[in-house]
């Protein structure tokens, strides 16, 4: 067997055929990919120039968005784990992109801002990011774009009143 045939996909099987479950078809699947794709080339955007990944590039923006945010905001917000914002707000602090204010009404929490250099970086990256944003849109008809943008927000609440459904759910016993 040559390397080239080793890498191909095998040739579906009849039975193939009648999977009920076809992946390349599976609409959660097709959005994680979509979204995955985008993610990886707009990393290039901001990964080379600031050397960032995106949990560190997404607290950035929202600190950009919102000015002043605890690190739990920022998660619920942007949708990243505890863990994962932690990890980019301690990258941004070394960084001197982002400084911790305590909480004095809840020493447990602290308030995170961008600093100087910080805004500074968000004022050249955000225009990148939009124009990446404009030029993906691009390929969807200007026609189709307000289906696009109710059809995404829809799927959005549709999954997190899902999500939300399966976590109060009583666990079996």
């Amino acid at each position: 067997m040559t390397n080239d045939n080793a890498q191909r996909a095998p040739a579906p099987s009849a039975d193939a055929d009648q999977a009920a479950l076809k992946l390349e078809e599976f609409l959660p699947y097709r959005l994680n990919v979509c979204a995955n794709l985008v993610s990886e080339v707009l990393s290039h955007v901001y990964g080379e120039r600031y050397k960032i990944g995106l949990p560190d590039w997404r607290v950035l923006v929202t600190l950009g968005q919102f000015g002043m945010m605890t690190a739990k905001a920022i998660g619920i917000h942007s949708h990243m784990h505890k863990t994962k914002v932690s990890r980019a707000v301690a990258l941004l602090e070394r960084r001197k992109l982002v400084v911790r204010r305590a909480n004095r009404a809840d020493l447990r929490e602290a308030f995170l801002s961008l600093t100087a250099a910080g805004r500074e970086v968000y004022s050249e990256l955000a225009p990148m990011a939009l124009d990446f944003a404009r030029r993906l849109l691009e390929t969807v008809d200007a026609a189709d774009r307000a289906a696009l943008d109710r059809a995404l927000k829809k799927l959005s609440e549709r999954s997190a009143k899902l999500a939300a459904d399966i976590a109060n759910r009583p666990s079996p016993r």
